[in-house]
């Protein structure tokens, strides 16, 4: 009601927010914790969202020139989310920087991951390594982490390029 009445005081929505918001909703689900086990901690919610947004990154390389703009958009809603978060948890501007940095370089190391587990199937090692943050490999909820990632990732695949780039994912 008010963006009709006030257009001009109300923000539209930031590019990339539905995929982002898309993302974290996929991140947030009770699965990741409880079949499968991955730290419910900072920590460990950091890296289930990390390794979801990854396989939606990669997904997005794989469209080519209609990825670019949205995979840049949902990179600039995470570390701006980053530089939020970590503000809430009262981390000061002179150290700030340095741990967004240091959050991206992870989430970048994730891209990697997913980019070798999508070509060669390898979603057993990415669970290991990106959602489960190298523990022991191994038992259902190893393998829950594993199918997990793997059945988001034929989902993306699974999603048309525009239905992605806003927030919908099959």
């Amino acid at each position: 009601m008010f963006p009709r009445l006030f257009p001009r005081l109300t923000n539209p929505p930031k590019r990339g927010q539905a995929l982002f918001e898309a993302i974290v909703a996929e991140a947030r689900a009770p699965h990741w914790f409880i079949a499968g086990e991955a730290e419910d901690s900072i920590d460990g919610r950091f890296a289930v969202l990390a390794s979801v947004a990854a396989l939606a990154m990669v997904r997005l390389e794989r469209a080519g020139a209609a990825g670019d703009g949205p995979s840049v958009a949902l990179t600039e809603r995470i570390v701006e989310s980053l530089d939020s978060e970590l503000r809430q948890l009262g981390m000061g501007d002179p150290a700030l920087g340095k741990q967004v940095r240091a959050l991206v370089g992870m989430l970048a190391k994730r891209v990697g991951q997913a980019r070798t587990a999508s070509e060669a199937g390898a979603w057993r090692e990415f669970a290991s390594r990106s959602v489960l943050r190298d523990k022991a490999a191994g038992g259902a909820a190893f393998a829950h982490s594993a199918g997990a990632c793997e059945d988001l990732w034929r989902r993306l695949g699974a999603t048309d390029d525009s239905a992605l780039a806003e927030g919908r994912i099959a």
